[in-house]
């Protein structure tokens, strides 16, 4: 079965049975929810539809690198996030259950030694268990979200894209790295179209609590957690040939976020970040400049979510070393990632 372009909303009737689902990430730094239709155009096609979009940041990662465990607040925080999502769930027809919800659970939950009572008050609120999947599945949905969109109609070569593809999804604890090829005849729910993951342990939370920690960070710090993202990179590189991209593709906040600062948008505005091209010199300074700003001074920027602002540094310094190491000419940012690879996989019927 193979997906089409996502549409600004669902197309209706005639295009034949209309079902509704909904996808949750949870990271070390953010929950998201994607509530998404999908639309039957024949027995072997589909078109997803967005519904509705949220994310709120939580901080499920709170200290977990430091004491192993998710802090009480951090946790209360996502329950409350998640009881907002169950509502707009049921208030979009959805009904609890593994056919039409998914909730993943990336880095934090596998590091946390309490993650038992964090499945727990998940199954309770939303009703169905949050997967704690590996890095490598996490890439590989990321790298189906990011992709879809590229593989529809004329495919890749009618997108302007050169593949193969580098998705790199930079997390709060994590980021994960897959090289992959969009064919159309071979569509990114197959396992095909994935050459190589590789997840490291580098992520915008995470370098931060490790290193970043004055206001703003001094060059020391900059320069441990440059050694560390340097590290991981080699670690990244034995699995994944970083410079053999046609197109590096940048995913999630912190990407999207350096993308409306290089296009100087006065507010956040995910239409005009979608598929932007982000330069290389302009990654660079960015980062460069966001680490030289106190706190303060990155909350006055238009398009910077409040809760990233601690964190944007450490975020950006990763995306410039990421830049660097492949040495590609810039980046396209995607606002399509892990999420529409989940409700790729549940509109498929668990098909990825």
């Amino acid at each position: 079965m193979s997906p089409q372009q996502h549409d600004d909303r669902p197309q209706g009737a005639d295009d034949g049975h209309t079902a509704t689902v909904g996808a949750i990430d949870c990271g070390t730094n953010s929950i998201r929810l994607l509530v998404a239709g999908v639309v039957g155009l024949s027995d072997d096609e589909v078109r997803l539809v967005d519904i509705d979009r949220r994310m709120e940041v939580v901080r499920l990662g709170q200290g977990v690198d430091r004491t192993g465990e998710f802090a009480p607040e951090a946790l209360e925080r996502t329950f409350a996030a998640l009881r907002e999502y169950a509502k707009l769930m049921r208030d979009s027809g959805i009904e609890p259950g593994p056919e039409s919800v998914r909730m993943v659970a990336t880095s934090a939950t596998r590091d946390a030694a309490n993650g038992a009572e964090f499945v727990a008050g998940v199954r309770e609120i939303i009703g169905v268990e949050p997967e704690v999947i590996s890095g490598e599945e996490e890439a590989e949905l990321s790298f189906i979200g990011a992709t879809a969109e590229l593989e529809a109609g004329d495919g890749a070569a009618g997108t302007g894209f050169t593949p193969p593809f580098l998705v790199v999804d930079i997390g709060g604890g994590s980021t994960e790295f897959v090289l992959g090829w969009a064919d159309p005849e071979n569509p990114p729910q197959d396992a095909g179209a994935v050459r190589v993951s590789r997840s490291v342990d580098i992520g915008c939370v995470r370098l931060t609590e490790r290193h970043l920690t004055d206001d703003p960070p001094t060059a020391e710090q900059i320069a441990a957690a440059t050694a560390d993202i340097d590290a991981a990179l080699d670690a990244a590189a034995e699995a994944v040939p970083l410079a053999e991209a046609g197109t590096l593709v940048c995913v999630a906040g912190t990407a999207t976020t350096v993308a409306g600062i290089a296009l100087d948008l006065p507010e956040y505005d995910p239409e005009r970040i979608h598929r932007a091209w982000v330069p290389a010199e302009d990654a660079h300074r960015i980062a460069r400049e966001l680490l030289a700003m106190p706190h303060e001074r990155r909350s006055e920027i238009g398009v910077m979510h409040p809760g990233r602002v601690d964190v944007i540094g450490a975020g950006a310094l990763i995306l410039s070393r990421v830049v660097a190491r492949t040495g590609a000419a810039g980046f396209v940012a995607s606002e399509q990632d892990i999420l529409d690879g989940i409700a790729w996989g549940l509109s498929l019927g668990g098909e990825e």
